[in-house]
């Protein structure tokens, strides 16, 4: 919890606010999932251990990302068989140097640990080919409008 403001700020960052979870959203994931927090911090000789990527989500039994997990973390199920993906973030002045990959690859090796069938996020389309590298396949547009935004729903299966 001690990190929520961190947090929000750097989701503040990396979305417009239509598209952002807000600081009362991440407070509220954090107390339902904060096991579905990965965070990457700077601990280089001359950081202090600054947090400079994140990704976050819930497990749910459900197969499809849809616009109501946003804002519903209750929703979260600890053995859910799906790890859903709701945002992975990169402070700006950090970006372009594998944070985002180096934070999904343990994101993806700690949901197959976790016995899950598989990842679902939604992206954008200028991130399909990104997110392709790691395995995840490309389902076609999203049913959501969240931010008003076209998103293309992707999922990883074991």
């Amino acid at each position: 919890m001690a990190d929520a403001a961190a947090l929000a700020a750097i989701e503040a960052a990396c979305f417009p606010p239509a598209e952002a979870a807000d600081p009362d959203a991440i407070r509220a994931r954090l107390v339902a999932y904060p096991e579905c927090f990965w965070l990457l911090c700077d601990d280089s000789d001359d950081a202090d251990g600054t947090i400079v990527a994140f990704v976050n989500g819930f497990a749910t039994d459900r197969r499809d990302l849809t616009d109501d997990m946003y804002d519903d973390a209750s929703q979260h199920d600890p053995h859910g068989a799906w790890q859903m993906i709701f945002g992975v973030d990169t402070a700006p002045a950090s970006q372009h140097r594998g944070y985002a990959s180096r934070l999904m690859r343990r994101v993806i090796a700690d949901a197959r640990a976790a016995g899950r069938l598989g990842l679902v996020l939604t992206c954008k389309d200028r991130l399909v080919g990104f997110y392709a590298r790691f395995g995840y396949v490309d389902e076609g547009v999203s049913g959501s409008t969240h931010g008003g935004v076209v998103w293309h729903q992707m999922r990883l299966t074991f």
